[in-house]
């Protein structure tokens, strides 16, 4: 099945053309054109989704899931086109295509599944108590209800499971909220056929066409137009620092502020503990060089640092992770842009006063090989913009003292979607000392792993303190991330008829 993208916005069900248009950068094949979203588009697409909230936010679970499980659906109808132009536009193999739309459909039905539970609506009911004194008790009700039409931001390194039909989006619905999609310029085929999964998905579940829209561009304007306008409630974004940061500040300037729900990045730090350094370094190191460049590096929880008491231990892992890492071949990053700031991020860590060179390759347009750094804890301490994201394979060996110096290293990092320790039984009295650093730092906390590979369930937290998101309570992957798109309402004395059905 091969697809011949038209390159036109979806806009309440109808797919229309604009004057501007981009041209696709894939990483192999035929460029193409696409048309970019105009201000129009835009504000007719919120409000259709306004419009369409008056009926999808009151819908059932029962035809929310159906929804979601309907979605689903269409997108494994379209499998073999989604891993075509998916592979062409991103250069990504074909299998990590096909893990990575089972993912999408997966998380698609988990939400269908747990809506239909009820847990995340957060039932509270306190009896009325007419009798009580010194005053009676009114009957109060809580329940978590849906907040209105939402901004999703596609992202660049994960086409399809943080993109079109991804976490934000799947969780939107589940809420009941309607979407509008600022498509990523990285791959925008596939995010029009993913656009068209759901579009079906809409007709056939028989649901107002406001409930989705897809609008693609590959400048500032869209996204721009997108969170300032006034019927958007919240935005789910995954992306770069900068991009991230410039659009949190326009949601805090607008007239009504909305929240602005950004995952933006982090180094992910492993802490090697000396007693697990001695007795398994050569695996970790192995371990960790898997970890590094899996994906070009091109993941936000890829683990850029790790932090080490300095000797011969620390002496036998920096060899042991260097000779992995030269096994590494060159690999296509995601765009010319990524592969471009991946070079001027590796040329600042290198021209930093204290690091030295273990690793030193090239990227070559898109095509990338690993670099390794090394410093001590001292220098670390003195240069901040080490513990800034380099978006690729890239890793710094971090030589620290003594067991003070990694604590003090610890506390001195910035916000983090993951920390890892390695260790063993004789590592216990560290590893809490450092924990409750760590847990204050951290969205998740490792042990004896690697953070790449993030588990879709109740349980997982894809967050963390600035500027790892910029709303540390909220998670992007897992059941829990629903809870952005809700907000707790009491009812007070209203008879059972005005209550909402759940």
């Amino acid at each position: 099945m091969t697809f011949m993208p038209h390159g036109k916005q979806l806009v309440a069900g109808q797919w229309v053309a604009s004057d501007a248009s981009f041209q696709s950068q894939p990483a192999q094949g035929t460029p193409h054109s696409y048309s970019t979203g105009s201000a129009a588009q835009v504000d007719a697409a919120c409000r259709a989704a306004e419009e369409a909230f008056w009926s999808f936010g009151y819908s059932s679970r029962e035809d929310r899931a159906r929804f979601l499980n309907a979605i689903a659906d269409e997108i494994e109808a379209r499998a073999e086109a989604i891993t075509e132009i998916g592979t062409s536009e991103t250069g990504l193999p074909e299998a990590r295509l096909n893990g990575e739309r089972g993912r999408t459909t997966g998380q698609l039905r988990l939400f269908a599944a747990h809506i239909l539970k009820g847990d995340y609506l957060d039932r509270h009911h306190d009896e009325a108590l007419p009798d009580r004194q010194p005053l009676p008790r009114p009957d109060l009700k809580l329940v978590q209800r849906p907040i209105g039409p939402i901004a999703v931001f596609g992202a660049s390194n994960f086409p399809l499971a943080f993109s079109t039909a991804g976490g934000d989006t799947a969780s939107a619905f589940a809420a009941g909220c309607p979407v509008v999609v600022r498509g990523h310029p990285a791959h925008p085929g596939t995010g029009e056929i993913v656009a068209e999964a759901i579009s079906a998905a809409v007709k056939s579940c028989d649901l107002h066409p406001g409930v989705f829209s897809f609008i693609q561009g590959d400048g500032y304007e869209v996204g721009q137009a997108l969170v300032q306008h006034p019927l958007i409630c919240a935005v789910g974004f995954t992306g770069s620092l900068r991009g991230g940061r410039a659009l949190f500040d326009l949601c805090a300037q607008r007239p009504v502020p909305i929240p602005f729900f950004g995952e933006l990045g982090s180094v992910n730090p492993m802490f090697l503990l000396p007693a697990a350094l001695s007795g398994k370094g050569e695996a970790i190191a192995k371990g960790w060089a898997g970890s590094l460049t899996m994906g070009a590096g091109q993941f936000c929880t890829n683990p850029g640092l790790v932090i080490l008491v300095d000797g011969p231990d620390a002496d036998a892992f920096a060899q042991a992770a260097t000779a992995a890492l030269k096994e590494v071949g060159k690999q296509t990053m995601l765009t010319d842009g990524i592969a471009a700031a991946f070079r001027s991020g590796s040329q600042l860590v290198a021209d930093t006063t204290g690091i030295r060179e273990l690793i030193g390759t090239s990227c070559d347009t898109r095509e990338a090989s690993p670099y390794l750094f090394e410093t001590t804890g001292e220098a670390w301490l003195e240069n901040e913009q080490l513990g800034e994201e380099v978006f690729g394979p890239l890793g710094i060996i971090v030589r620290v003292k003594d067991e003070a110096q990694m604590i003090e290293i610890a506390k001195s990092l910035d916000g983090q979607l993951t920390c890892t320790l390695h260790l063993e039984e004789g590592d216990t009295a560290l590893a809490r000392t450092l924990m409750p650093v760590l847990e204050r730092k951290a969205g998740r906390v490792l042990a004896n792993g690697f953070p790449t590979g993030v588990e879709v369930a109740d349980a997982m937290v894809h967050g963390g303190p600035y500027p790892a998101s910029t709303n540390f309570g909220a998670t992007s992957v897992g059941t829990l991330a629903i809870r952005r798109f809700l907000r707790p309402v009491c009812y007070q004395n209203l008879p059972d008829a005005l209550m909402p059905e759940s």
